[in-house]
């Protein structure tokens, strides 16, 4: 619980796939995200590097987030690391994997009907 004139916030940040780290911070009353990003550099489990973030990576409970963007109690503050494959191009790759006819979304098929429909 925050106390009077104080934020209680969750920094949480995925350095790689498969690991997460999440941090609870306590705040002054109006701090904004860029003020939460200094202090949880700070914090030796977050592993952040300020100087690598672009201002699209931080978001608030899914929603990006700008610097200045003042932070309310029980706020969720995200650090998302750059995609390494366009989604677009991951989802090719797996229906070229798994074939038309051998699983997903194709595999029950009306009789007669074309691959892929």
């Amino acid at each position: 619980m925050a106390e009077l004139g104080h934020l209680q916030i969750t920094i949480c940040t995925s350095p790689q796939a498969g690991s997460t780290h999440e941090a609870s911070l306590q705040l002054p009353a109006g701090s904004t995200v860029a003020q939460a990003l200094a202090e949880a550099a700070r914090l030796p489990e977050l592993e952040l590097n300020l100087e690598q973030l672009a201002p699209a990576m931080i978001g608030i409970w899914g929603k990006t987030a700008r610097a200045e963007q003042l932070l309310k109690n029980g706020d969720r503050l995200e650090i998302y690391r750059p995609l390494t494959v366009d989604p677009k191009v991951a989802r090719r790759e797996r229906f070229a994997r798994q074939g038309a006819r051998s699983s997903g979304l194709f595999k029950r098929q009306r009789p007669g009907a074309k691959a892929g429909y």
